[in-house]
């Protein structure tokens, strides 16, 4: 058991707790935590905290902790107390940043669910060094962006021979509901394009290179991809990002990995509708009124009834090739929005604050923070992580 910062009041604590999957990752947490450890519900309203708790289990309940991010000194107060922080509060590009510089500056390994690619990559160039003085690991991207995408990867490059070039593909279906949070951060970034590139381009500068080995993530083309039997639109989310921020950071993914992530579409009308519908979105997203009116539509911290997400589920097909094999991997599970989002963030902070990991530091994904121990954790949570088939190419 990893007990660093054994000063720190609090194992875990979770930060924006009374919100849609807030509420829904502090339930999960109540019912599964081991016994011993030490964790709070954290955010603005004391009264929604004390009411929360009451629901979870009463005075053997989660501690309460009161945090606003209009208050950077509540936010360092709150970092101080903890071993792990993870917050549900976004869109992170508007409310995040000072959270993960408090992490930074005390050395508490810090957990979001953002699917912000501009915000992940200013929090690298403003953070990230930091992190690597204090010890403190970040890591972004912990519901369905991106990690059932970054740890299907990696699941998929240990199936093929080492050091050699790998390609993997990941194809996405769902049937779901996505989270008013992950709807209000997709169209901030539709509306954000040049601040969106500015900031990939300052992360290049800031990143090492890589020297003898090489990770792209490149953008597909749409096609019909045969070997998933569907047309495959390709996914310009931060998921293909994190798995190529993995691949620089293991050697496992050999000297030259490149990455593509799509969307799964049985049929060429979905498919043409599909790509209607995001050129739509992203044409309204440029519209102030317009963006607002959508954003009305879903809610941040709204979400569907427990009937409706015990009908969502998700399912992820990896194909991975390299060294003479071909592999097909599947991750799948129920609601990814909402039910599955906050049980791989709470299994992430628990990974982060209870198992034994590589020594990381900074910003970090989950392959590489937590890998096999977050895989194993996932999969006796009920995830489906499974090869589906091998072939030896002659």
């Amino acid at each position: 058991m990893n007990r660093r910062k054994t000063d720190r009041a609090y194992d875990i604590v979770l930060f924006g707790a009374t919100g849609f999957v807030g509420v829904l990752t502090a339930q999960y947490l109540a019912a599964h935590a081991p016994e011993g450890l030490r964790w709070a519900i954290a955010g603005r309203s004391a009264e929604k905290l004390e009411l929360l708790r009451e629901r979870l289990a009463g005075d053997a309940g989660p501690g309460v902790l009161q945090a606003d991010v209009s208050d950077p000194h509540s936010l360092h107060e709150l970092a101080r107390h903890a071993r792990v922080l993870a917050t549900t509060v976004g869109p992170y590009l508007e409310y995040g940043e000072e959270l993960v510089a408090a992490c930074a500056d005390a050395g508490t390994d810090y957990l979001d669910l953002s699917g912000e690619p501009e915000f992940v990559n200013l929090m690298y160039v403003r953070h990230d060094a930091r992190a690597r003085e204090t010890g403190a690991r970040l890591v972004h991207s912990c519901g369905f962006d991106a990690a059932p995408h970054d740890l299907g990867a990696y699941f998929t490059v240990q199936q093929l021979p080492e050091g050699v070039p790998l390609t993997v593909d990941g194809f996405v279906r769902a049937q779901a509901m996505f989270s008013g949070g992950t709807f209000a951060s997709a169209l901030g970034q539709f509306a954000r394009g040049p601040q969106l590139l500015g900031a990939a381009r300052e992360r290049g500068r800031h990143e090492p290179r890589l020297f003898g080995r090489r990770a792209q993530a490149p953008l597909g083309t749409p096609r019909f991809a045969p070997e998933v039997g569907a047309w495959a639109l390709p996914l310009p989310t931060i998921d293909a990002q994190v798995v190529r921020r993995s691949a620089r950071a293991l050697e496992r993914y050999g000297p030259d990995f490149r990455y593509r992530h799509y969307a799964a579409v049985e049929s060429l009308p979905y498919a043409l509708g599909g790509l209607a519908t995001v050129g739509a979105l992203f044409a309204a997203a440029q519209v102030p009124p317009a963006r607002r009116w959508l954003s009305d539509r879903i809610r941040p911290g709204e979400g569907p009834s427990q009937e409706k997400r015990a009908k969502s589920w998700f399912s992820v097909r990896f194909v991975g090739e390299g060294g003479g094999r071909r592999v097909l991997t599947e991750v799948a599970g129920g609601d990814p929005g909402y039910d599955e989002t906050a049980k791989i963030f709470a299994e992430s902070a628990m990974s982060l604050a209870l198992d034994d990991l590589p020594s990381t530091s900074g910003q970090v994904t989950t392959a590489q923070a937590m890998g096999n121990t977050l895989i194993d954790r996932l999969r006796a949570a009920g995830l489906t992580f499974r090869v589906a088939a091998r072939r030896e190419e002659s």
